[in-house]
């Protein structure tokens, strides 16, 4: 672990729960003189210039990708007031020096405790909602550009997953989209925290999505933070294929994101992603549907075949889904939020986002998507 600790110098910016800061940093720590941390105000409350700060420097250290930030993990002179006794005992980021203690949408102390445990939500049924999933959370924004770009009346709500960043609060891109109006509410499922509402399972948290907040749609994604090591299975994104079996359970209309690119200079992320081949060809158990952008030219030609060899070699149920993309560059270029992934942009690797955004359409006109069920 690479502590420091370091003095505030100014407040750069802030959205939601999360502030930037500037920090400074004492000759001869191995890092430079200035850096950015993160601070959120839930849990170190808010500083000021000139207070002396803790910092978990590790993934800035190792220049991973985290935006290139630090972490104030405390500031000694300044600890924010002990947070209200109230209800809640539902612990997340459970056993480290930073866990949080939450009111959960199903346990017994919430308000809707009684919405989870009787009527659709206690059978587990999600009534045909549809359940956009994708791996990378820069896939957030452009599905719900292409939902948009069709019905702009429904009510979204994203589901967070664990699998990167647990704090809600440090996505910008959450942030912009609650702000423009474009997602009704968020919900923080497993060790994620800081949603309109938490939940101890993605079982639950898609239940309390359709039952609690009366989505007429839902998108699964993890937080910031995707995690890969070049293996088969060794990637965070490799949940998208559990969340599509919980959305088959629950009785729900699963809708696949490819993450394709032609951008991408790796062999293995070229085209369909060996990310999306390995969770949606052999996690996925149970049935969904993997929508196809119908791109021209050769590229389009590649993808269109690694999808139908995908489906055929598939453990699960896929059903192939070919969505045109035409209006869908007007419809990415009016993102409340800026569009990248991966360290790219959407005319780098506009290819990426129209597939997101295919799949955000064609959700949109699936039936649980048109009429709410009540």
């Amino acid at each position: 672990m690479h502590w420091r600790v370091g003095t505030i110098t100014a407040r750069i910016r802030s959205w939601d729960d999360a502030v930037e800061y500037a920090v400074t940093l004492p000759p001869a720590s191995g890092l430079p003189d200035s850096v950015r941390a993160v601070g959120y105000r839930s849990i170190v409350g808010d500083l000021l210039a000139g207070d002396r700060v803790l910092l978990n420097a590790s993934a800035l250290s190792r220049a991973l990708g985290t935006g290139g930030y630090a972490f104030i993990v405390a500031a000694p002179d300044r600890l924010p007031p002990d947070p209200p006794s109230g209800p809640g005992h539902i612990v997340k980021a459970r056993y480290t020096p930073l866990q949080q203690m939450l009111l959960a949408v199903d346990e017994q102390e919430s308000a809707h405790h009684t919405a989870m445990t009787t009527g659709p939500a206690a059978s587990g049924d999600l009534a045909g909602m549809p359940v956009i999933v994708a791996d990378l959370h820069s896939a957030l924004a452009p599905i719900v550009c292409g939902v948009r770009s069709l019905r702009s009346d429904l009510r979204v709500v994203y589901v967070m997953t664990d699998g990167g960043a647990l704090p809600i609060a440090f996505s910008r891109a959450v942030s912009a989209l609650r702000a423009a109006g474009w997602i009704a509410a968020t919900v923080t499922a497993g060790q994620a925290f800081g949603g309109d509402h938490e939940a101890v399972t993605l079982h639950s948290g898609l239940l309390a999505a359709r039952w609690v907040l009366d989505a007429d749609l839902c998108v699964v994604i993890q937080g910031p933070g995707n995690v890969g090591t070049g293996t088969a299975y060794g990637f965070s994104g490799v949940a998208v294929g559990e969340a599509l079996n919980a959305v088959d359970v629950l009785g729900g209309r699963g809708v696949g994101a490819l993450r394709i690119s032609a951008a991408d200079p790796r062999p293995r992320h070229q085209g369909i992603s060996h990310h999306s081949r390995t969770a949606y060809g052999r996690i996925l158990l149970g049935g969904a549907t993997l929508v196809v952008p119908a791109l021209d030219g050769p590229f389009g030609d590649l993808v269109r075949d690694q999808a139908h060899a995908l489906a055929s070699t598939a453990r699960g149920r896929l059903d192939l889904a070919a969505e045109p993309v035409e209006g869908l560059d007007d419809a990415l270029a009016a993102s409340p939020t800026p569009l990248s992934s991966m360290g790219r942009g959407l005319s780098e690797d506009r290819e990426y986002f129209l597939a997101q955004a295919a799949a955000g359409r064609y959700a949109a006109r699936l039936p649980a998507a048109t009429v709410r069920v009540t």
